[in-house]
């Protein structure tokens, strides 16, 4: 018992999942796994490029 109510969510999840009519973005689920550089990474790389200065070295 006590298992009623996360079964409930997990069905309703699949069904989400099973009966969604979104249209998937196959180019970038494929540059995702392939490893395909997006733009919008490159904003964060300078983001974290400008306080690169303040890192800590690692401690291997």
């Amino acid at each position: 018992m006590g298992r009623g109510r996360a079964k409930a969510k997990q069905t309703k999840v699949a069904r989400d999942l099973k009966y969604r009519t979104q249209d998937t973005d196959f180019g970038a689920l494929a540059r995702e796994l392939h490893g395909g550089h997006d733009p919008a990474d490159s904003e964060q790389d300078a983001d974290y490029g400008a306080w690169s200065d303040y890192a800590e070295d690692s401690r291997d």
